[in-house]
């Protein structure tokens, strides 16, 4: 115990004679150590985000939606700027995925009506759907003032109307909606709800479902059908495009997470018998998706986490280059010792208390810089827009999701002290084979 207190505070008493040369070493592990933690939370984070995003639309969901088929041209050539589009799902395709699949736990459908949603003089295109009371759940959507729509509002055919939270801000920008009217098409409807704000307005969410779910409006299913039929009509410059589509999507909830793929592949399977290829219906699977976007997250973290290694590497190099210089320049004081008494153990010991001191210290202040660094940039990212002079080329919803996570921190660190150890026992090997006669004539 003797020796190992003795050998530690001659190592910690050089270091201290050399304070500027020991910060200076140290700063490559402080760095590189810092650099892991904070690349790899912004990955961390940038991952949560997109699994979260997926989640929204239901890890057990299937999603079946209608597309338009490939442009087709009239006869003369010429691509036609008018026209009807009959294309999509049925509702006899509900039918027979509700009698091929009676174990799922829900099937929804949802049908898009109308061209615009107006209020007043405020139009908007048209993000309307009919469909059931399951939607609120299916969709993990919540309630944010009001009710959603009920079984009631679906065999009375209701003209009741529950909107998404940014069509609300758009629309009533200064009125409670609930009880007001709003007009799809010209078709009244009264809002019974406002949904509360759904996060897939940007991002991977978004580019799944294919528009901002904020600017739904829902209305029952029946009363789509009744007041709406089957054609929806989109009015562009000088040109006019129609759709028939008794189904616009259907979701299928399947009971657990582990029979996603085998429910799909059913769901597949009979729409495929009328939909040939499945050139007019898409199919969305959260889950497949979600289990992809785990196993990219996991490969870019790992080449996060390999590039900051890299600064570990240099900073180890860097520490073995310094105690290299620091053999060379404490000759004499080794042969003073071997001619003491010391044996090469204790001159291998003191060098690696050295360099372990070194990379143990940087490795902890590293540890603090690299947690300090992910909070500001996910703190000061989101500032950005409202900077001067560069707020207005930053777009307003700028964010940098971070998530510090605990091995991170821990193989950061154990990362630095290993290569200080590890990198400094070269040069306390040679320290230790100095002849201590040669060593004593060193000047």
């Amino acid at each position: 115990m003797t020796f190992l207190l003795e050998t530690i505070r001659l190592g910690l008493a050089n270091l201290s004679r050399h304070k500027l040369r020991s910060v200076l070493t140290a700063l490559g592990i402080i760095l590189g150590v810092a650099a892991v933690i904070a690349m790899v939370s912004i990955g961390e984070g940038a991952k949560r985000r997109a699994l979260e995003q997926l989640e929204r639309l239901g890890a057990r969901n299937i999603i079946l939606r209608s597309q338009r088929p490939p442009e087709t041209q009239n006869p003369s050539g010429g691509q036609r700027t008018s026209f009807v589009s009959r294309h999509g799902l049925e509702r006899l395709d509900v039918r027979l995925l509700q009698e091929s699949i009676p174990n799922a736990e829900a099937i929804v459908p949802l049908k898009e009506v109308g061209g615009q949603v107006i209020k007043d003089e405020l139009r908007r295109t048209s993000q309307a759907y009919g469909t059931t009371p399951e939607m609120l759940r299916v969709a993990n959507l919540r309630i944010d003032r009001g009710r959603y729509l009920s079984e009631a509002d679906l065999d009375q055919r209701e003209p009741v109307a529950v909107i998404g939270a940014e069509l609300a801000k758009v629309m009533f920008p200064f009125d409670d909606p609930i009880d007001q009217t709003i007009r799809i098409d010209a078709k009244p409807m009264r809002i019974i709800g406002v949904l509360a704000p759904v996060g897939l307005s940007g991002g991977a969410g978004a580019a799944l479902v294919g528009r901002d779910l904020n600017f739904d409006l829902h209305i029952p299913i029946t009363t789509a059908v009744e007041v709406f039929g089957d054609m929806v009509m989109r009015r562009t410059s000088g040109s006019f495009q129609g759709q028939a589509v008794q189904v616009s999507e259907v979701y299928i909830v399947a009971p657990e997470r582990d029979q996603v793929m085998t429910y799909a592949a059913l769901a597949q399977r009979v729409i495929e018998t009328r939909h040939p290829g499945m050139i007019d219906v898409s199919m969305v699977v959260p889950y497949e998706l979600l289990e992809n976007a785990k196993k990219t997250a996991v490969t870019y973290g790992a080449i996060l986490s390999a590039i900051a290694a890299i600064s570990l590497l240099v900073g180890g190099i860097g520490i073995m280059n310094i105690m290299l210089a620091s053999v060379t320049e404490r000759t004499r004081e080794i042969g003073i010792r071997r001619a003491l008494g010391a044996t090469r153990k204790h001159i291998v010991w003191q060098f690696l208390v050295e360099t372990g001191v070194l990379s143990s210290a940087g490795g902890l202040i590293g540890v603090g810089l690299g947690i300090a660094t992910s909070l500001l940039l996910g703190w000061g990212v989101a500032l950005l827009p409202h900077a001067p002079l560069i707020g207005h080329f930053v777009p307003s919803d700028a964010d940098l999701p971070t998530s510090i996570t605990l091995w991170s921190i821990l193989l950061a660190f154990l990362v630095a002290a290993a290569t200080g150890l590890i990198f400094g026992i070269y040069p306390a090997l040679q320290a230790a084979r100095q002849d201590p006669i040669v060593a004593l004539r060193h000047d």
